[in-house]
């Protein structure tokens, strides 16, 4: 598996691209980490990894969406991102993850890319604004992947995106990536109408063919204004998909992501963990894209940094998270995470401030934590890049061993009602 992987990347794969991928993702992202840890071990906290949303517009309605995508354009400038992106770098953070909306309807994007040649940067994309002369443009800066989203074959696509003709508007943005030799991927969102489709070896040996070099697995969240709790997955599914991705892993030539689990297959939050915090398109400092509350804001005078060091709020998430989930908090404990902002007194930060709201009608239910069910990397690479760099660092250590205090608690006094 590994040598083909490498051969492919290395003969599809434009050479600047490549080498700004192994120099400013590979080594000095692992030095990021390494310096995260430090942090950690002295108590301290700024996440190796910082997501910005640039801007709020998108082209695209897809379900469950939870971005202001219907509001007033709102957009970070290119000043305000790459000041943030000055001040992460202080703290030896060199990678940056570039969501929206869609992030190439910001007119900047191109420019923040230029202003930080050193850094690296994966943009999170439908792909339907990239065109060839886009492609050829990221392809002369060489420090960004774009990331690319198929939800479904045709008649899915449609569904779960809310347009026409998706399927194949995406592909041709995915083509003109590959046909430039950049680093591509592909995300998807498994939920009920596409698990059938994308978590198949057919589908892997498909994006093998078109060239993709990498795919993103993550698992449907129902969360925002439109939430679809019926596209959720149940907890066998949920342990289908963790399968899948170490089974295939250890099989095929594609480099395989996901964010939610450890070496030895327990989950993991990465909010929790502090490895990772999110900037909305208005500059609010909040502790994942699904969390949409804050105290902080960028703006704010004190600096991007300080605002995240100091923050009693993003302190608070991490710790008593951690210690009632190894999951998504958001699925499990929406009582939590409305404790939490109630007692910090914290912002809504959309503009449709009906956050609260939407957090109080969530119904409870199973996310990546499933204890019992632990599946440990197989193959030698993932297990060993996630045990030194991917962990949970500590974490969870004042939760007992293979609990759910809390969770189940929920569960067994029926309050709970309807968690699948």
């Amino acid at each position: 598996m590994l040598p083909e992987l490498v051969a492919r990347i290395v003969s599809t794969t434009d050479p600047r691209c490549l080498w700004k991928f192994a120099w400013n993702f590979g080594f000095k992202t692992l030095l990021g980490v390494e310096r995260f840890k430090a942090r950690v071990r002295r108590g301290e906290y700024f996440p190796a990894f910082v997501y910005i949303s640039i801007l709020n517009t998108c082209n695209l309605r897809c379900q469950g969406c939870w971005v202001d995508v219907e509001a007033e354009r709102s957009e970070l400038d290119v000043e305000a991102v790459s000041r943030l992106i000055e001040e992460a770098k202080t703290q030896g953070n060199r990678f940056f993850g570039i969501l929206g909306g869609e992030p190439f309807l910001h007119p900047g994007l191109m420019e923040i890319l230029a202003r930080h040649p050193e850094c690296y940067f994966q943009i999170f994309t439908n792909g339907q604004c990239i065109t060839p002369k886009i492609a050829a443009r990221l392809r002369e800066l060489g420090n960004a992947t774009p990331l690319i989203s198929i939800e479904g074959r045709e008649v899915v696509s449609n569904e779960r995106r809310g347009n026409i003709d998706v399927f194949a508007r995406t592909l041709r943005g995915l083509d003109a990536c590959l046909e430039a030799g950049l680093l591509t991927g592909v995300a998807t969102s498994v939920c009920q109408t596409n698990i059938r489709e994308l978590l198949s070896e057919e589908w892997l040996r498909e994006l093998i063919r078109r060239g993709v070099h990498y795919v993103w697995y993550h698992t449907y969240r129902p969360v925002g204004p439109k939430m679809n709790p019926q596209l959720g997955l149940t907890p066998q599914q949920l342990v289908e998909v963790r399968r899948f991705v170490v089974e295939m892993r250890d099989r095929m030539p594609i480099g395989i992501v996901d964010a939610y689990y450890g070496h030895d297959g327990k989950a993991l939050c990465p909010m929790s963990t502090g490895i990772s915090h999110h900037v909305s398109p208005y500059g609010d400092v909040e502790p994942c894209p699904i969390i949409q509350f804050a105290k902080e804001d960028i703006k704010d005078g004190r600096g991007f940094v300080a605002a995240v060091r100091d923050s009693e709020f993003l302190k608070d998430f991490r710790e008593l998270t951690a210690e009632a989930t190894r999951g998504c908090v958001v699925l499990e404990r929406p009582d939590l995470v409305k404790a939490l902002v109630q007692k910090h007194s914290a912002r809504d930060t959309t503009m449709r401030k009906s956050a609260m709201a939407e957090l109080e009608a969530m119904v409870p239910r199973f996310s990546q934590w499933l204890p019992g069910e632990e599946i440990p990397e197989k193959h030698w690479m993932y297990r060993l890049a996630k045990r030194f760099w991917f962990s949970d660092f500590g974490a969870y250590k004042k939760m007992d061993p293979g609990s759910r205090p809390k969770a189940e608690a929920l569960v067994r006094t029926g309050s709970s009602k309807g968690v699948v």
